[in-house]
């Protein structure tokens, strides 16, 4: 781990599925942060004609594909968090190629601060290259609104996808920095802010 005051950090940022981690995210990069957004890359990287979309479709099939070829990821999601070894499948053929790209994006990036805003960091080992790890918490209901609201998913299905993550209390172990995304936008901004004003003191 990396000591306070350096000359470039690399802020690891999670929490649980509906947490505002994508919120907290945006707030860091209206700083000038650069965010790395492991989710963006995964959809990236199984689009038609890459190898992980050959090893998506070996494994689960071609009834997962749309009309265009492209990988229904609401049909493959209904799958996978209904069934842990699948899922586990899943991430294993997903996470060494995310984890890549990343490293890549870390090491040509210019910026001194770098978020790494990834909601399995914990789970895919991400936390052993940040310097300083942020989890973003909320109560278990307002989670499940904002979710529900957001996407349109039941609560039953809202929970298996919950319950496939690393709880929230275990996550928070991890933490350096815990931001309660409970409150208001604002609320959010300044604890963004204070720990801002601790990384980057003198």
């Amino acid at each position: 781990m990396c000591s306070l005051n350096m000359k470039r950090i690399i802020l690891g940022l999670t929490g649980s599925f509906g947490s505002g981690k994508t919120t907290v995210a945006r707030i860091f990069r209206s700083h000038g942060a650069k965010i790395i957004d492991a989710d963006k890359i995964a959809h990236r990287l199984i689009k038609p004609r890459t190898k992980i979309y050959k090893k998506i479709i070996d494994t689960f099939g071609k009834d997962i594909l749309k009309k265009n070829r492209a990988i229904d990821r609401d049909k493959l999601a209904r799958i996978v968090f209904n069934n842990k070894l699948l899922l586990k499948r899943l991430n294993r053929i997903i996470h060494p190629q995310v984890i890549g790209v990343i490293k890549g994006e870390i090491k040509t990036s210019p910026e001194r601060e770098i978020i790494l805003d990834a909601p399995l960091l914990i789970e895919a080992g991400l936390e052993k290259i940040a310097d300083k790890l942020i989890v973003v918490t909320i109560t278990r209901e307002k989670q499940i609104k904002r979710i529900c609201k957001k996407t349109g998913l039941s609560r039953p299905d809202i929970l298996k996808r919950i319950n496939a993550q690393i709880s929230q209390n275990v996550k928070s172990r991890f933490a350096n920095f815990i931001i309660d995304n409970n409150g208001t936008i604002e609320e959010t901004k300044k604890q963004v802010m204070a720990i801002r004003r601790l990384l980057w003191k003198n």
